[in-house]
């Protein structure tokens, strides 16, 4: 895993702009922390940072290659050895998954190889098919590919946008990096937050190609996106389609079982230590189950795992509407059954509350923090992984999947004229707005913009003919999930492992997976009155019986009313600095009357929320130095 940027112009001469493009470049350093790479040609610069996963010694980039097979891995400043311009040059972050097949099939056609890494079969890929070539693999990636003879750059995005990639125009050409902070190290680059920026901070709906920057877009998942001399062109390769699903209910677990197996002994791959995230709940100890089996076949075992736990959280644990209970004796209890090397990563409020480490997570996230310990216990957890494993294997993405979450099961929620998880959140009093200026709230009317949002996604949802009722809305409501709310949480996971040079692979999100189980009918998905019902029908051989059984559990949240208590404390202290960027968007009456409330209080979630958003934003504004043209 690695990150990767760029620049084109086809105006002036980028030769002369390694110093740029080493400041873009060195914003990656956290992501690829082993190795620096960078390639100049005249309308083009191109930068990676590499974290060797595969073939250490091989996988050097940006990688250079010739149209009949001869590379150059890494050459810099020009490809070849003798000045021989190379026809494409590669920089590329992620892992393609089914690499080796792809090597054998390109060998048979002529293409000659001298690494063994996956990096050099995406360049063949591309030499053999072009801008079909993303069709091909199978795996979570992010890259970029320069070719010399049509002065054309490809950006190209794995299917369901595991892995990150945003490009921002410019009047002669592009920048593009894993992230916006490589973007904004480029002086062609402005930090502007715009009113359509904001309302996507706010919403909790990844709306596909935003981001907060005004001008910078991600790449949507599943696109490619050309920039030539005849400007930006997008193109989709893949997108869910609705299908007759042919299997009856025993041949359905079967082929998800079948499935599971194939993409955990794929995804085990590595040339360095791995080790799989377990939170007690189905879908961790699923894949640590599998992981677990996969490397006992081949003598490699035993599997390590890590979970993040709170100082006295099972102890003082109080059941609520999201979670019955702790997760630390399911977590344990699956890590004997399979006999793991587990270790817990036990966090206090202090860790939670360092500046240091807060201000870590500012710069990964590349936006304002608003879920305060959900995002620093993550990365807390993949710093202290990252100590003993470069690679770890997550159960993220079942839950949209299979269709796991609390909203995908009532009825209110799922049969409201919104996102399901906006209206649940709504009936729970999660909104955080009554924060803000009153004047600038009314402006961004995000009641308007969400529920553009949310048009633009039903109309977008693949249909069969003749299907009604409550099929053809499970059919909508997985669509939202799988493209509108899982964006959220891949992007979490991605910046939280990356800055700790943590690759975390999401074996559920392999699309041939979710291509099979998004056309299973719902009946089917529910057939014993649980929610994912094809999950653990299919895997509960490996699990016992309390984890198979055990209801959805989101990931873990501090119950520590020191917590609360230090976050008030910081708010106090943001509330009396008169220059603090935020506060002209604050309703300053609120956010006092928020001081004033007792910890614990019936308000207090909201609070707290309301307070991590604040503090966030102004950490936010302030770092980035960003410049707001915001309604008044």
């Amino acid at each position: 895993m690695c990150g990767i940027t760029g620049w084109v112009d086809f105006e002036r001469d980028l030769n002369h702009e390694r110093a740029v493009l080493a400041a873009m470049t060195a914003t990656m350093t956290c992501r690829g922390p082993d190795a620096e790479g960078m390639w100049t040609d005249a309308h083009v610069a191109l930068g990676h940072r590499r974290l060797s996963v595969i073939d250490l010694q091989g996988g050097r980039q940006p990688m250079a290659a010739e149209s009949g097979g001869d590379e150059d891995p890494g050459a810099p400043g020009g490809g070849k050895p003798g000045g021989e311009t190379p026809a494409a040059v590669l920089t590329y972050s992620g892992e393609v998954y089914n690499f080796r097949e792809l090597r054998e099939e390109l060998a048979a056609a002529g293409h000659r190889f001298r690494t063994r890494s996956d990096t050099e079969v995406v360049l063949h890929a591309y030499l053999q098919w072009g801008e079909d070539l993303a069709a091909h693999l199978n795996g979570m990636f992010a890259f970029a590919v320069w070719d010399t003879r049509t002065e054309r750059l490809l950006l190209v995005r794995d299917r369901m946008g595991v892995k990150p990639l945003y490009y921002y125009p410019t009047p002669h050409g592009v920048l593009f990096g894993s992230e916006p902070k490589a973007i904004l190290a480029n002086p062609a680059a402005r930090r502007v937050l715009d009113a359509d920026g904001m309302r996507e901070l706010l919403s909790f709906v990844k709306t596909p190609e935003r981001s907060p920057f005004a001008g910078i877009h991600e790449v949507r998942p599943g696109s490619v996106v050309r920039i030539d001399r005849a400007g930006l062109h997008k193109r989709r390769y893949w997108q869910l389609e609705a299908r007759e699903h042919p299997d009856d209910l025993d041949t359905t677990i079967a082929t998800v079982r079948e499935l599971l197996d194939d993409i955990v002994t794929r995804q085990l791959i590595s040339d360095v230590p791995l080790c799989t995230l377990l939170s007690g709940g189905l879908d961790s100890s699923v894949i640590t189950a599998l992981a677990a089996k996969g490397l006992a076949e081949r003598g490699a075992g035993p599997v390590r795992s890590f979970a993040v736990d709170f100082v006295g959280q099972t102890e003082r644990f109080e059941a609520d509407a999201m979670r019955d209970t702790p997760d630390a004796p399911y977590v344990h209890e699956l890590a004997k059954h399979v006999a793991a090397d587990h270790s817990d990563i036990v966090l206090d409020t202090r860790d939670l509350m360092d500046r240091g480490v807060r201000s870590a997570v500012q710069r990964a996230n590349d936006a304002p923090n608003g879920m305060g310990d959900m995002f620093t216990s993550l990365y807390l957890l993949f710093r202290a992984i990252r100590e003993h494993s470069t690679v770890a294997l997550s159960g993220e993405s079942a839950d949209e999947v299979f269709g796991g979450y609390p909203w995908f099961h009532d009825p209110e929620a799922v049969h409201a004229d919104t996102f399901p998880w906006l209206a649940m959140f709504g009936r729970a009093g999660g909104e955080r707005l009554g924060v803000l200026d009153p004047g600038l709230t009314r402006a961004l009317d995000l009641r308007a913009y969400r529920a553009d949002s949310y048009r633009q996604a039903l109309a977008e949802v693949p249909r069969l003919p003749g299907e009604e009722g409550l099929e053809r809305r499970m059919r909508e409501v997985s669509y939202f999930h799988l493209t509108r709310f899982v964006q959220y949480l891949l992007d979490r996971k991605d910046r939280m492992s990356m800055a700790s040079g943590l690759e975390v692979r999401v074996p559920f999100c392999d699309h041939r997976l979710v291509e099979y189980v998004f056309n299973a009918p719902w009946a089917m998905k529910t057939y014993d009155g649980r929610e994912k019902s094809l999950l653990r029908a299919a895997t509960v051989d490996l699990l016992p019986g309390s984890i198979s059984a055990r209801r959805k559990s989101p990931y873990p949240s501090t119950q520590d009313p020191a917590y609360e208590r230090a976050l008030h404390e910081e708010f106090g202290k943001l509330l009396a600095r008169p220059d603090a960027p935020v506060l002209p968007l604050i309703d300053r009456k609120q956010a006092d009357g928020i001081l004033t409330e007792s910890v614990g209080s019936v308000s207090s979630e909201f609070s707290r929320r309301a307070v991590e958003l604040v503090l966030g934003l102004d950490q936010w504004l302030e770092e980035y130095e960003v410049e707001l043209d915001l309604p008044s």
